[in-house]
């Protein structure tokens, strides 16, 4: 019998649907406020974290911007970066691809430098320190209009090293992703790839706007997929990457529990999943987290996590070298577990 917590950490693995916003613990928010003379409406650490008790994604999303507010100097996101990288890295991810949210600072009067320069060190002396490499995904806030996001990107050019993609978050019911068709085009213009929320809260016909309207190569979320039939044959045939947040669906009430989560049933039906944690700070679980969950729920075997881990790196925007480099390395640690 072996250990799973152990295998799962040990488990080379990417993360892919992460908000770097959504790594504030309450104590470095504390912290972060207090150095920058921000008031924050909770009185202590613990009132905080009595806070994350979600109905929905909005009731989230107030909280997780009124805790990015203490993020204003190129420390406080160097801080905030490093922290991630750190755990992740001690979880066996190799490589990340992180959201973040410039409209979320520049809306606060934060320039581009001054996150996107902390960002960049703290990647660099992560890769330095533990070799976990990581590439930034700039993602378009859906409440706000589309002619702020095409703003933004256009704001955003001489700011792109270490960018690889551009995203869209935020609130999805009621916000469509055809609107910000041009600011996806602008962002493939300046040689970004692409991918976006959908059917989190949203319709499966959101899904299908993403990758249509949008040109998106991986879905974040897409667990109401599976109640357009022709859609999920699409994404089976297509073996279009859905980046899963079990945790995160749970406690934002997308699912009513974990055991009613979709995961094996997309897993069984051929689609391309993987498991990330989403904004792990507010829902309890970092990747390894996610993992072990659905591991000890649907009791999978160290070959089910193991077709996870492969999941994720194939639908990872590495290089064809680097993606057979750590699928090898899955199949060596999946191997030498399977001897015991």
């Amino acid at each position: 019998m072996i250990d799973i917590d152990r295998f799962i950490r040990e488990l080379p693995k990417t993360e892919l649907h992460l908000h770097v916003e959504g790594t504030l613990e309450p104590g470095l928010m504390f912290k972060l406020g207090e150095r920058n003379g921000f008031d924050l409406p909770f009185d202590n650490v613990d009132a905080v974290a009595e806070a994350y008790d979600f109905s929905d994604l909005q009731s989230f999303l107030d909280i997780y911007y009124q805790g990015a507010a203490v993020l204003q100097r190129p420390e406080d996101f160097y801080e905030l970066m490093a922290a991630y990288l750190r755990r992740a890295a001690a979880e066996g991810v190799r490589h990340a691809e992180v959201f973040f949210d410039p409209q979320t600072h520049t809306e606060r009067g934060v320039p581009f430098d001054v996150f996107m320069g902390g960002f960049r060190d703290a990647i660099s002396n992560a890769r330095s320190n533990t070799g976990i490499t990581t590439d930034l995904i700039l993602c378009l806030l859906r409440h706000l209009s589309p002619v702020e996001a095409e703003s933004t990107m256009a704001a955003a050019e001489p700011h792109l090293e270490g960018v690889i993609a551009v995203g869209l978050d935020s609130s999805e019911v009621g916000n469509p992703p055809e609107p910000f068709s041009e600011a996806f085009r602008m962002a493939r213009e300046l040689g970004l790839r692409a991918v976006a929320h959908a059917g989190e809260e949203g319709p499966p016909e959101y899904v299908v706007g993403a990758l249509d309207a949008l040109g998106v190569e991986r879905i974040d979320h897409g667990v109401r997929s599976l109640q357009d039939p022709q859609l999920v044959e699409r994404l089976r045939r297509d073996q279009i990457p859905l980046t899963l947040c079990p945790l995160s669906n749970v406690a934002l009430k997308v699912v009513e529990s974990l055991e009613k989560h979709p995961i094996t049933a997309m897993m069984s039906s051929g689609l391309l999943v993987s498991v990330n944690s989403d904004d792990p700070a507010y829902f309890g679980g970092y990747v390894a987290d996610n993992y072990v969950a659905v591991a000890t729920v649907f009791k999978l075997t160290a070959e089910d996590l193991a077709g996870l881990a492969r999941n994720s790196i194939t639908s990872s925007f590495l290089d064809v070298e680097r993606k057979r480099e750590l699928l090898a390395e899955v199949d060596s640690v999946a191997s030498a577990y399977s001897d015991k």
